[in-house]
């Protein structure tokens, strides 16, 4: 079997171990942050499709996604309804609130969780949680707590780059490459 190119430090892959579900920022995080408002009021979005396979791949690499957010829009929901992602608290102004009944459900606690942010509203979750992660141009004090930062920016791929840690530290990449390099027609 051909080895990934992908590599990560191995103390971030250490520290990422055991993660069984993973808690995305939507605005910032799978999107660029900036909010596009129509004269009508409704709300464009743009998500980047690597960070929507990226969650696809955590599912099919036994990681559990969870989005929470501080907005609700009809963009987001169909994006989610897209990805089939199930697990979201939207318009939630207290993510850890929302996010206590999440996890209960999946019957875990913060050892087994990474979460992703880029802002202050974040800084619960990514305290709690076994795994921090922030963007590139999150706030200093999101960054300064993170476990690790991406080279990706938000809504740029800085969700895929967590999904692949994720599943590296997991031990689950390389089998899910495989699969798709076995895809191909290799003539």
């Amino acid at each position: 079997m051909e080895q990934p190119a992908l590599r990560f430090a191995p103390e971030v892959l250490l520290r990422a171990q055991g993660v069984r579900a993973a808690i995305f920022d939507v605005d910032g995080v799978l999107t660029d942050g900036r909010l596009y408002i129509g004269e009508h009021g409704e709300t464009v979005k743009a998500f980047h499709s690597l960070d929507g396979h990226g969650l696809k791949l955590l599912v099919a690499g036994g990681i559990e996604p969870i989005v929470i957010s501080g907005r609700d829009s009809p963009a987001l929901r169909r994006r989610m309804a897209d990805l089939g992602i199930t697990r979201i608290a939207l318009g939630a102004s207290d993510k850890l609130a929302v996010a206590a009944p999440l996890l209960q459900a999946l019957q875990l606690d913060w050892s087994e969780v990474a979460a992703m942010g880029d802002d202050w509203p974040d800084l619960p979750l990514l305290h709690r949680a076994r795994f921090a992660c922030a963007v590139p141009d999150a706030h200093i004090e999101v960054r300064a707590l993170a476990h690790h930062t991406t080279s990706a920016r938000g809504g740029r791929g800085a969700a895929r780059e967590f999904c692949d840690l994720l599943l590296c530290a997991a031990g689950r990449y390389a089998d899910l490459l495989q699969v798709q390099r076995g895809s191909l027609d290799t003539r």
